[in-house]
């Protein structure tokens, strides 16, 4: 079977080009919609996209349907599934409109992408979402060992989190010049860090404990006067490995970033689980902490500006992103009244 179609390259190209230039989709957005359309192709046998037919979006659907993550072996979700949908609709849209694709894909053959009305209310209905205590959060955080340099390393990280809502990927690639521990905060210097949206975002520490900044202002000091880190420098850097009586293993820290999330994940779902509770991400914190600030800054001028610390222009999205109303508390409030 073959395995790419020239054709197809050249024009998924000039559709990719135009993600990233004229909407200006990150490297991730396009790669997602690369996928998407790789896995389309595999199902018409590489057949070119000029003789596209409403029976191959067809085809399509019923295989999502069947198909199982590769990871889970699990059926795919819904949101799974309309995200690959939408994807290849946005393509097939986009390339009605080209030359020479014109004449052979009419601007409603992409609708046949679309699932069912049901499978797109499921799959935008949002999860239940599991959100860690202040209390469970400060026990995993005391159970933390700090014995070696990467121990200290991952409870600072943990600290950094929970004092700044700052997201893993930002953490990251956070280097040492956007740290003002004088001024308690964080500068997320889109130019030098990957935050969302390459949004600059300014920080400041937030008064949850004063253990997490107590425990991020020494590690941030521990680098600059013991290990003497510059301005450059990761804040949370990669361990140095390298070659000891047991084989490899690691030898202290390196001065190199991490290039994307996982590992950073990693370290807070294992302080949580070490400590009884389930695998807590480090975005799931954002949560907590909108729960906590919800209490705490009780005006309007105060929690937009606890949003903005956040990253978010509306404290419409703060609130419906991190701090909905649950079940519980919906009834709670209703009974109340």
């Amino acid at each position: 079977m073959q395995k790419q179609n020239p054709e197809n390259e050249r024009i998924k190209r000039k559709f990719f080009t135009y993600l990233q230039g004229p909407l200006g989709r990150d490297e991730t957005t396009v790669q997602k919609h690369a996928d998407a359309i790789a896995w389309f192709e595999k199902t018409t046998g590489h057949k070119s996209f000029k003789k596209f037919h409403i029976d191959q979006a067809v085809k399509f659907r019923t295989q999502l349907q069947t198909a199982t993550n590769k990871r889970t072996g699990k059926p795919l979700t819904a949101g799974t599934m309309d995200g690959q949908v939408r994807m290849l609709k946005a393509f097939f849209v986009w390339l009605s409109q080209q030359h020479g694709y014109k004449s052979r894909i009419g601007h409603t053959d992409a609708d046949y992408f679309n699932l069912s009305r049901a499978e797109r209310r499921i799959a935008h209905t949002s999860k239940r979402k599991q959100v860690a205590s202040l209390q469970q959060c400060k026990r995993a955080f005391d159970l933390m060992p700090s014995a070696t340099s990467l121990q200290r390393r991952e409870k600072a990280l943990f600290a950094c989190f929970m004092i700044t809502g700052i997201r893993d990927g930002a953490a990251a690639s956070l280097p040492l010049s956007c740290v003002d521990i004088d001024e308690r905060l964080i500068y997320q210097d889109a130019r030098l860090m990957r935050t969302k949206a390459a949004k600059t975002i300014t920080s400041y520490f937030l008064p949850v404990d004063p253990a997490y900044e107590a425990c991020f202002s020494e590690w941030v000091n521990y680098l600059q006067n013991e290990l003497l880190f510059g301005h450059d420098d990761p804040v949370f850097p990669k361990p140095e490995i390298g070659l000891g009586e047991n084989g490899f293993q690691n030898m202290g820290l390196s001065r190199e970033f991490y290039s994307s999330a996982s590992k950073i994940r990693e370290v807070v779902k294992s302080a949580f689980t070490s400590a009884g509770f389930p695998p807590f991400a480090p975005h799931s914190l954002r949560s907590t902490l909108t729960r906590w600030a919800d209490k705490h800054y009780t005006s309007r001028e105060a929690f937009k500006a606890f949003s903005q610390n956040l990253g978010h222009e509306s404290v419409v999205t703060t609130v419906g992103s991190y701090c909905p109303v649950d079940e519980e508390r919906q009834g709670e409030l209703i009974k109340g009244l």
